[in-house]
């Protein structure tokens, strides 16, 4: 069984903030699957469902996105998965906006949700999925600022591809080699 993990912030004014990737992923990958995320458990959403042959469970954390690893430690620990067995969606402002890096561990300083999550399980051997969301305005506003904006209209049509391109990681992931999905999702491989 695997965990797959969308950070984002509940509540519809953050729908469309570029924090929200993860949250946006999910539903995509859930509608796709025919997984509803619906059941409530302890500050989470959850849906469980088959995915590529294999039980999956999709959690949003409802605890706002830096804090998540409150909600992933819980289900985690609830459904006895392993940490390597767990695969977390983040939005990463570091990145242009499309690009996917899927990584297993690596530093948990750069992104407040993800140091939540490793501080949590304490262990950073989690799979990341890392969404690049960077357009010509990050360098001018604060990170805080910038992740609490919405999407660009023209930003809004490059969504779907980017969504469809994270699916196609998420199914990689489930279906091959750990290590052979990072490789072909690394920074300029594709």
């Amino acid at each position: 069984m695997k965990l797959i993990v969308g950070l984002g912030n509940p509540g519809d004014k953050y729908n469309n903030n570029r924090s929200n990737i993860g949250f946006k992923i999910l539903d995509v990958l859930a509608n796709n699957t025919g997984i509803e995320i619906k059941t409530k458990k302890k500050k989470s959403i959850i849906g469980r469902g088959d995915f590529e042959g294999s039980e999956v469970v999709l959690l949003k954390p409802q605890t706002f996105s830096d804090l998540s690893g409150e909600s992933v430690l819980y289900i985690a620990s609830f459904l006895k998965i392993q940490v390597q067995d767990i695969v977390v969606i983040q939005e990463d402002a570091t990145l242009p906006l499309g690009a996917i890096v899927v990584q297993k561990g690596g530093d948990s300083q750069s992104h407040p949700g993800i140091e939540s999550v490793a501080k949590a399980l304490r262990s950073v051997n989690f799979i990341r999925i890392r969404i690049g969301i960077q357009n010509k305005k990050y360098n001018a506003k604060k990170r805080e600022e910038f992740l609490r904006d919405d999407f660009e209209p023209l930003e809004n049509l490059s969504l779907i591809q980017i969504i469809n391109d994270a699916e196609a990681a998420i199914r990689s992931i489930s279906l091959g080699d750990i290590e052979e999905v990072i490789e072909k999702y690394r920074l300029g491989a594709v």
